[in-house]
């Protein structure tokens, strides 16, 4: 079955030399079977072909079918932001360390890719967080995320105290040195390692996972992804927190702030290879069942 793609973007990661064989590889396999390939600009210097098309990556998905991203989980969320809005799927190449997202190592190029751009291939739906800072009744910031948006307390030893409402409805306050908002794709990222739960990709669902509480009793709360979240600050002197989304940092924002956090109504489409095993993915990236046998049919009763 020939799939629609006929122009192909690439992304790679900035600035990084250790990207140039997968990129050539990639490319020159791209180009014998006759799709039209635009690269990010940034890592074109890495591909020696004259006539090689370039775009900015903020750009790359007005002109694509489809984009593959080749690098680590971080790459794959910067290029997933820069194209969610123009509908278009999106493969990872993995050359980082964990690679939750990122499921084809170089070593399997180019076999998997051709089976994926021969539509042999599970599709798959992840939303992105979309976060206002609202200032004096005015939108003053706008970023997205796909793993999670996380205030902080920024440039004081005290903690911070949190105000959080559910769709207007007060849920709780807090003292602590911050609040991680997590999709079910960040469930294995920064919330993870906050002792968040992990979601399964496709849950309707979002975590709020505190950050060092000041109460032990203050726990981790699923709920669903639908709502509005809206962050509020109740302290009494002036400090400064900072909000992150995916790493992208918001600094200076102020007690007298709101922010308010919602769902995407576009999502990202995430091509993985046939036989794609999230479950299989935990077990490796996680070191889960290490020592035991794995053999499903062998422990059925």
């Amino acid at each position: 079955m020939q799939t629609p793609f006929k122009t192909i973007g690439i992304i790679g990661k900035p600035s990084d030399p250790s990207i140039a064989g997968t990129l050539s590889v990639l490319y020159t396999y791209l180009k014998q079977h006759h799709y039209a390939v635009i690269i990010d600009k940034d890592s074109s210097r890495f591909i020696h072909d004259q006539s090689a098309k370039s775009c900015s990556t903020d750009k790359l998905g007005q002109h694509c079918d489809l984009v593959i991203a080749v690098g680590g989980d971080g790459t794959f969320l910067a290029a997933a932001r820069a194209i969610v809005e123009y509908d278009i799927p999106l493969i990872g190449i993995n050359l980082g360390r964990l690679g939750f997202l990122v499921d084809i190592s170089p070593n399997e190029l180019p076999d998997k890719l051709h089976h994926i751009l021969q539509g042999h291939y599970t599709e798959e739906k992840r939303y992105l967080l979309r976060t206002k800072i609202i200032r004096n009744g005015q939108i003053i910031h706008e970023e997205t995320a796909v793993n999670e948006v996380v205030i902080h307390r920024w440039v004081t030893p005290s903690m911070i105290e949190i105000i959080t409402k559910i769709d207007n409805v007060f849920l709780n306050s807090q003292r602590s040195d911050g609040l991680i908002i997590s999709t079910p794709t960040g469930s294995t990222a920064y919330s993870l390692s906050a002792g968040g739960p992990i979601l399964y990709p496709s849950l309707n669902a979002l975590v709020l996972v505190p950050l060092n509480p000041h109460t032990l009793s203050n726990r981790p709360i699923v709920i669903t992804d639908s709502a509005e979240i809206e962050i509020s600050f109740c302290q009494t002197k002036q400090i400064n927190a900072l909000v992150t989304c995916d790493h992208i940092e918001i600094p200076e924002v102020l007690i007298s702030d709101k922010i308010l956090i919602k769902k995407e109504p576009i999502p990202i489409r995430i091509l993985h290879p046939e036989g794609h095993d999230f479950f299989q993915i935990l077990r490796k990236k996680l070191n889960w069942s290490s020592g035991y046998h794995t053999n499903t049919d062998a422990i059925k009763p």
